[in-house]
């Protein structure tokens, strides 16, 4: 395996380039603040929030968040770095997240994360060519009743079988939510929210 060289003397953001967090976006990130003690404690909704807009978290997102939260940018990228549901690279519209816990892997997980490779053609961390679905795994998405069991956005998929795998990719709802989400996520920032 080759290691990839960085290159630390040239900037990885345009100090020109326009920013890609909207008005709409910050004020969004802005309403998560009186929730927390400190702006950092807020890096996390707020990573959230600007992946679910722009679909990814590149270098120029990131070092907007940082200087909205008032923190250092290399604080953001320890952070995306670390946790494996954010993107820095495009990721599709519906992200499948198959289980690979134990409880998952005993009861068929490996043949049903097998079935999604098989019918999307990517592999983990990847995503289709017309930008639909991404895959990964997660290490357990506590719902050990219902394994072999699979996301999609946050949408659940419980006792999957390899031969399903086909007809719940297929469905165009797959990811639709059956309960609205909370409004601290999706609340507007004001009274209530």
């Amino acid at each position: 395996m080759a290691w990839k060289a960085i290159d630390r003397n040239t900037a990885v953001v345009d100090p020109e380039a326009p920013p890609v967090l909207s008005a709409a976006l910050r004020q969004k990130i802005e309403a998560f603040l009186p929730r927390y003690e400190t702006k950092r404690a807020a890096l996390l909704p707020a990573l959230h929030v600007v992946q679910d807009e722009l679909g990814q978290l590149d270098h120029q997102a990131m070092k907007e968040i940082a200087e909205l939260l008032e923190i250092h940018p290399s604080a953001v990228l320890d952070t995306v770095s670390f946790y494996t549901h954010y993107w820095t690279h495009p990721r599709g519209k519906k992200v499948v997240m198959v289980c690979r816990s134990i409880c998952c892997e005993a009861l068929g997980g490996p043949t049903v994360l097998d079935a999604v490779k098989a019918k999307l053609g990517i592999d983990e961390h990847q995503t289709t060519p017309d930008g639909e679905y991404s895959l990964m795994t997660e290490e357990c998405l506590a719902l050990c009743d219902y394994g072999p069991c699979m996301l999609i956005n946050e949408r659940v998929h419980k006792h999957v079988r390899p031969e399903d795998v086909a007809r719940i990719l297929d469905d165009p709802d797959n990811a639709k939510l059956d309960v609205p989400r909370s409004e601290i996520y999706d609340g507007t920032g004001g009274e209530g929210a």
